[in-house]
């Protein structure tokens, strides 16, 4: 498992490229036939990529340090958000299992235990992205098809930033204790993502870069307005982004990214905006 600490907006400002991605940006998060995990301390959120092959089931907690969480099993006084970025599978818990086609995505609630990832498909394994926050309740788990998602188009074409913001985890669409996720596809000559940008001392959040072609790299803004830098991003690099950072991105070519928020509100327009003019 690998840890990121908090960090302080002021030592950022003289961070390296290296330090900058040493400290934010987490790489190679999936890997056949194994879980990876990324615990940062902003939020205690939690980042897991599990990539599960047919006929050999993964169990989160033969993954989980026990003493970094303090808990005898990983959801214990957690609650756990998945999206499926690749073939079908199956996720099941001790009393329940759900079935997740490309795109799905599944809630599971505080004291779920003996969480499996399965995948179905030998030539099309599961790729699951997940989020992991506290919880003090104990909320029904859900499967969200791709297809119940609620969507927002944003964008315009002279501001090449033509999205479809795809809403999971989100109030409209069921209850959670603090965890929101969801998907934000750009059109064919979009590249621009929350552009102007903001921030929202509220809430942290996680990106992880997709749909993302070899050739092409996305350049992902972050630090404070008046002090920011970038970090170049691949397929499936996940970047962690403090309460105080602008979270951008700009593309060499459109992609997709999922968005993950954890802290005081899930109120999604609960956002500081920028204006440009100031970003100097």
């Amino acid at each position: 498992m690998d840890i990121y600490y908090n960090t302080n907006p002021k030592d950022v400002s003289k961070y390296t490229t290296d330090r900058l991605r040493k400290e934010f940006l987490k790489e190679e998060l999936f890997q056949e036939n194994t879980i990876n995990i990324a615990y940062c301390h902003i939020d205690r959120i939690v980042a897991i990529g599990a990539c599960p092959v047919k006929n050999n089931p993964l169990r989160l907690d033969e993954f989980i340090n026990k003493k970094s969480f303090g808990t005898d099993y990983f959801l214990e006084r957690r609650e756990l958000g998945v999206i499926n970025l690749g073939g079908n599978v199956c996720i099941k818990s001790k009393h329940q299992e759900f079935y997740l086609n490309n795109l799905d995505a599944l809630y599971l609630g505080k004291s779920q235990e003996d969480i499996q990832f399965i995948s179905l498909d030998d030539k099309n394994p599961g790729i699951l992205y997940c989020l992991s926050t506290p919880a003090h309740h104990t909320y029904p788990s859900k499967l969200i098809k791709q297809e119940e998602a609620r969507k927002i188009p944003l964008g315009n074409k002279e501001n090449a930033n033509i999205r479809i913001i795809n809403q999971y985890l989100h109030p409209e669409i069921i209850q959670t204790c603090q965890l929101c996720m969801g998907i934000t596809h750009l059109e064919d000559g979009s590249v621009w993502n929350t552009m102007p940008p903001h921030t929202h001392d509220r809430r942290m959040e996680v990106y992880l870069y997709f749909n993302v072609k070899p050739s092409q790299a996305v350049f992902h803004f972050m630090g404070e307005a008046n002090e920011t830098k970038h970090i170049v991003i691949k397929d499936k690099d996940l970047v962690f982004s403090p309460s105080w950072s602008i979270h951008s991105g700009c593309g060499t070519q459109n992609y997709s990214f999922v968005w993950g928020m954890a802290g005081e509100n899930q109120t999604f327009d609960d956002m500081d905006f920028i204006d440009i003019n100031s970003m100097l």
